[in-house]
């Protein structure tokens, strides 16, 4: 019986632990003798064929007579590469992440009538369900923003009169509602959260009319609501680099995992949060922040690269950092070469980091990018490795004034077109329940009569 009194249960709690790892164990290498794919990764590190897509393509190498060779990093939203919306988003000053929901939802780029109606239909479901931000939101806080999200997404399921209708109109509508849903969430879920565990002022503002959703998640965070088009250009250069990044990462995987077996959107969706919500998967600008902090506390001298690559050394050894021996924005699963998201971020980001006194900031952050593939490749022996987006994304949303908890969860608002996307395609065409298989490994015992077990 455990304890009611803390320290009873704190010792209650590593017994039971003592007890787990006195029964349980699984040698890793016994996977590699059994060809176990850990990690769902073939032998050469590429990804374990699971399904097919039409919405997005992850190019980071090529396959020559069985040999995975290097090169330049290609995203691609339904046949179109990225580097080329944001290239229309610049040349003509334009705000590209509405356009891009289409893309991924729809297969083809909208023309303008339909994305003016678009764009008037999210605005539209911007603001929540009557009482939901009371109800749901105010009356239970919490610490965590993704976590917060996650919740409110399931308690989106009550409101919802068709909520377990698997038709595509049905599925469609509920995406739509919640891609649009999704930034009120976040926002009010960050000003409470503020609130309650940081005691500090919260500031409520409704969605005002005719703003791109980069301009209602800046308007509705800030107390003011003032921003500069640059600020949210910025912010959703961002949301479009986010938006998809194919089938196979963690949390698509993971909606595309539920999606088939019959479940509903709203389940679906959270568990996609729940599965971004982890460092190793969105959570890793927060810790590439970290980074920097201790970098511009151990670094004397900014544009030694010297000094710097010495530092990173000493990362990888595990004698500095956080002591995990990981050089934080670095490596990516699939890109050797580049990242393209990060080579976009970085040339977006040049000005504004100067222009708001980011420079040190950006310029260390650039020295790793240069630098950190060099030392992973000396200590590490690691190859064809590259800066991912993450390097610079953290660096953008702090240079925008936004609190690094919702670095993440702006990732999600960023990524949930592309979670509908996948889950649309695995409804309607894959229609098979995924059980990938697990080899047993434990040892036969006999059952034991209770009055005889030691």
């Amino acid at each position: 019986m455990l304890e009611k009194d803390e320290t009873g249960k704190s010792k209650t709690i590593e017994l039971l632990c003592e007890e787990y790892l006195k029964n349980n164990y699984i040698d890793p290498e016994i996977s590699e003798n059994l060809g176990v794919k850990r990690g769902l990764r073939n032998k050469d590190g590429t990804g374990v064929l699971a399904g097919l897509t039409n919405v997005c393509d992850v190019v980071g190498y090529e396959m020559r007579d069985g040999v995975r060779v290097p090169c330049d990093g290609l995203l691609i939203y339904r046949g179109i590469d990225v580097v080329k919306i944001v290239e229309e988003a610049y040349a003509h000053d334009r705000f590209m992440f509405e356009e891009v929901i289409w893309l991924l939802l729809f297969g083809r780029l909208p023309n303008e009538e339909q994305l003016a109606g678009f764009r008037t239909v999210l605005e539209q479901y911007r603001e929540l369900p009557k009482d939901f931000v009371e109800d749901m939101i105010l009356k239970a806080p919490s610490p965590d923003i993704m976590n917060k999200m996650g919740r409110a997404v399931l308690a989106l399921y009550s409101y919802d009169e068709n909520a377990d209708n698997l038709s595509l109109q049905n599925i469609i509508r509920q995406s739509i509602e919640l891609i649009a849903d999704l930034p009120t969430i976040m926002v009010s879920a960050y000003q409470i959260k503020r609130r309650v565990y940081d005691r500090q002022s919260m500031y409520w503002h409704l969605p005002t009319p005719g703003l791109s959703v980069a301009e209602h998640i800046l308007s509705t965070y800030r107390a003011d609501q003032k921003y500069t088009r640059e600020e949210a250009k910025l912010l959703d250069i961002c949301l479009v680099l986010h938006a998809d990044h194919g089938g196979g990462n963690n949390s698509t995987f993971s909606c595309r995992v539920l999606s088939s077996t019959g479940t509903d959107t709203y389940a679906a969706i959270s568990a996609a949060i729940g599965s971004l919500k982890g460092p190793k998967h969105g959570g890793a600008n927060h810790k590439v922040m970290q980074q920097l902090k201790e970098l511009k506390e151990n670094i004397k001298n900014y544009s030694d690269d010297d000094e710097i690559y010495a530092y990173l050394c000493s990362v990888l050894r595990k004698k500095a950092g956080d002591h995990s021996g990981l050089i934080y924005g670095i490596g990516h699963a699939v890109y050797t070469k580049s990242d393209p998201r990060a080579v976009i971020l970085r040339k977006a980001a040049q000005n504004l980091a100067i222009e708001k006194g980011y420079g040190d900031e950006f310029g260390l952050l650039c020295a790793v990018e240069r630098l950190g593939p060099a030392a992973m490749k000396e200590i590490k022996g690691t190859k064809d490795i590259c800066a991912n987006v993450d390097l610079f994304s953290g660096l953008v949303y702090t240079m925008l004034g936004l609190s690094e908890e919702l670095f993440t969860p702006l990732f999600a608002i960023a990524r949930i077109p592309g979670w509908c996307a996948h889950r649309v395609e695995e409804v309607m065409f894959a229609n098979r329940i995924m059980r990938p298989a697990y080899k047993y490994l434990g040892e036969d015992q006999e059952y034991i009569k209770i009055e005889d077990r030691e």
